[in-house]
């Protein structure tokens, strides 16, 4: 139970992934899971502004993996000082969105296979075993915000198109985070968004691939079914399956679709 009180020292962090992406309401209730983002509006600042386009820019791959941001120019594409630019640079480093290198600079990160190869063994060791837990322990409040939230993504995602793909992206966050959130801690939070949102630019990969045959909806209906049915091995099964297609995917895609540029072996 939270309490409401005396905050738990993550909670600005964990607040402030909520800026990122425009969401839907979220119910009224008390449980662990962190507040979810808000809905998108004027930016407080230019800095929040610079740092929200920027953000969604890299992840669009309008700058590929491994470009150069110049601050001279972008400064003028976004219309604010260097100074503000620079701020909203930096909190792209801490999202792990860009890289500082020192005099030289910044840069997109790179993207690879086996990038996402370490993001997708640290997110299935500890979500799934979050998972099982809180199918375990669950309650009806939390079947009821498991529900809700896989109603609301299933909206988004029959099928799942670029143009809502933002939408998407919050809507499959919250159904993450309602499944683990009769076990999880805000330190499973913390670490799980971390690793959510650096693995969103691989995500939207995958969207785009047109001959992938991917279906989402299913993959996330199996582990719902799973879990309302408390079978707590068939779920975390089932969500494993579903954390690795993403990786399976885009080592499979053909050579010309290859986002990395890196030579199959």
């Amino acid at each position: 139970m939270n309490d409401t009180a005396h905050p738990h020292p993550l909670s600005a962090l964990l607040t402030n992934f909520a800026s990122q992406a425009p969401a839907q309401p979220a119910p009224a209730q008390e449980h662990v899971t962190p507040a979810a983002p808000q809905p998108k509006g004027p930016a407080r600042t230019l800095t929040e502004q610079a740092y929200l386009q920027l953000r969604q820019h890299i992840i669009e791959g309008h700058y590929p993996p491994g470009a150069k941001l110049r601050v001279e120019h972008l400064k003028d594409d976004y219309a604010v000082g260097a100074g503000t630019l620079r701020e909203a640079l930096t909190r792209l480093v801490s999202d792990a969105l860009v890289i500082a290198e020192g005099q030289r600079g910044f840069r997109v990160t790179p993207m690879s296979l086996a990038d996402l190869e370490a993001i997708t063994r640290l997110r299935i060791h500890i979500e799934v075993d979050a998972l099982r837990e809180s199918v375990r322990h669950g309650d009806q409040d939390w079947e009821q915000r498991v529900r809700q939230s896989y109603e609301q993504l299933t909206a988004y995602e029959q099928p799942i198109s670029m143009q809502r793909r933002a939408d998407w992206e919050v809507c499959n966050r919250r159904f993450h985070e309602e499944l683990i959130s009769a076990a999880a801690s805000p330190w499973t939070y913390l670490v799980l968004r971390i690793l959510s949102q650096h693995g969103e630019r691989y995500r939207r990969l995958c969207i785009g691939l047109e001959d992938s045959k991917r279906d989402v909806h299913r993959e996330h209906a199996e582990i719902f079914d799973a879990a309302m049915r408390r079978a707590d091995s068939r779920a975390a099964l089932a969500l494993e399956d579903h954390i690795s297609t993403t990786l399976t995917t885009l080592q499979n895609a053909p050579p010309g679709a290859d986002p990395f540029g890196e030579r199959r072996r």
